[in-house]
């Protein structure tokens, strides 16, 4: 069993974000970058269910050679290889195509990603790659098993939990409560230095995205705190200055 893992590499949530060129280009300055949480959960998963069935994980992701540092991250948790493809996560469609490319050459019987990167929030990225290929996509799951060239899954849903399935191949994102990330060790930190990591060109498919312009969100305006034993204050406030009611 060959299993893909899509993993990206975003900023720490603690990093001060900063634009340059007229606010068209992301500042890459001083910027502490890791690898994305969810693509964490969804790596650990994967490495498992390898283990379970004599299986092999690939870690895959679009970027630029700054990003190896963290790809060798994803080595040292225990992937066997990993391929850079070679180019700036444009979007979510120009990210997608290139993964799936790989994907059909590689001849994968499973594709895992994380349920959103969290630099961009979009959870794109797996419904894409699932509708190129033609697979069928669990999305957010809890819990993931293969049986019999099955893919069994859990995930929340309003009210409860619904369990899933499809045949293998397929495309499935990890949800938080999946699984406890994998800590890398000394050895697989060494051995990680060794294993393979392929640089590929990407393909000119779906180059439709251009950025006109990057703002940061308003900054917040002050708090007015008010006595807990004052509600007329607080009602009034809120009555004939804000006009809420």
């Amino acid at each position: 069993m060959k299993i893909l893992v899509c993993v990206s590499v975003v900023p720490d949530t603690t990093t001060k974000i900063t634009f340059s060129d007229q606010d068209t280009q992301f500042n890459k300055a001083g910027v502490q970058f890791i690898l994305n949480p969810y693509d964490e959960l969804a790596l650990t998963r994967a490495l498992e269910l390898a283990e379970a069935n004599a299986g092999s994980v690939t870690v895959i992701t679009v970027g630029e050679a700054d990003t190896d540092p963290i790809i060798r991250k994803a080595l040292a948790m225990g992937a066997t290889d990993a391929i850079r493809v070679d180019a700036a996560p444009k979007d979510g469609m120009y990210v997608a195509a290139q993964i799936a490319e790989q994907a059909k050459a590689g001849d994968y019987s499973l594709v895992f990603t994380g349920r959103e990167s969290i630099d961009y929030n979009g959870g794109q990225v797996q419904g894409l790659v699932a509708e190129i290929l033609g697979w069928p996509l669990i999305n957010v799951v809890t819990t993931a098993d293969i049986t019999d060239k099955t893919l069994i899954a859990s995930r929340d849903i309003d009210g409860g939990r619904e369990t899933v399935s499809a045949v293998l191949p397929c495309v499935v994102s990890a949800q938080k409560d999946l699984c406890e990330p994998r800590i890398p060790n000394m050895r697989g930190i060494m051995q990680a230095r060794t294993k393979p990591l392929n640089v590929v060109q990407a393909t000119d498919k779906f180059d439709y995205t251009s950025v006109a312009r990057y703002e940061l969100p308003p900054t917040k305006s002050g708090v007015k705190m008010i006595d807990a034993e004052n509600a007329a204050e607080l009602i009034d406030i809120l009555h004939n200055k804000e006009k809420l009611f």
